[in-house]
């Protein structure tokens, strides 16, 4: 029985491990998927799982999380690749962090300076980040904004908050959820660069739309 449950544990992982190839939309090269590591991880500790309890719902359990664990990554794959699409050379940056997606929104291209209404051309990128957002609903977003350290910290918390609501706002309008979005503000708190360069507090005044997977 012992043996048949490794041969499952086998069959398993090398499932998933097919399923994690994927093709780069930009270089049309195969490469591991970004599921790959939390696939094949969950394939094996629930194949243990199958190993040390040979009954049909432990083997069904084990099968089942290795394709959840490929599932969440592809899907965010799938979004990542569509938002790059979307926003090539709008100034937004698309940054990858395991299974979470984090869209970078420059202050010299959302807001005017020293305000929290949005630039109206801003207005056609949100417009395809909201398009991406509203396809793929399985996610939760938060939007935080940021400035740079000139003037009162009460004053960069306040605009901060403002600027993500601003960003918040427009998406709703856009058909994204309220209830997906936490919404946020944290002033001059977490700088990217340095505030004693104009270049430096130019990067500090962003808005940060972080995308999460819910749990499949």
């Amino acid at each position: 029985m012992l043996k048949r449950s490794h041969t499952f544990l086998a069959v398993a992982v090398s499932t998933v491990t097919l399923a994690a190839c994927t093709t780069n939309p930009y270089t049309g090269e195969q490469q591991a998927s970004k599921a790959a590591t939390y696939g094949l991880g969950a394939a094996a500790v629930c194949g243990l799982v199958g190993a040390i309890d040979s009954k049909k719902h432990a083997r069904n359990a084990a099968l089942g999380c290795g394709i959840v664990g490929a599932g969440v990554g592809a899907y965010m794959d799938a979004q990542e690749a569509k938002l790059r699409t979307q926003l090539e050379g709008t100034g937004v940056r698309v940054v990858r962090e395991g299974d979470n997606i984090r869209l970078v929104m420059p202050g010299n291209i959302t807001f005017e300076t020293d305000s929290y209404n949005l630039r109206g051309s801003f207005y056609p990128v949100l417009n395809s980040v909201g398009e991406v957002l509203a396809k793929y609903a399985d996610t939760t977003m938060r939007v935080t904004g940021h400035t740079d350290s000139t003037g009162s910290r009460q004053y960069n918390q306040t605009l901060s908050e403002r600027r993500a609501q601003s960003v918040a706002d427009y998406l709703a309008t856009r058909q994204v959820s309220r209830n997906r979005m936490l919404v946020q503000g944290v002033g001059f708190d977490q700088p990217i660069a340095d505030n004693g360069s104009a270049e430096g507090r130019a990067a500090n005044r962003r808005v940060e739309l972080y995308i999460l997977p819910n749990s499949l």
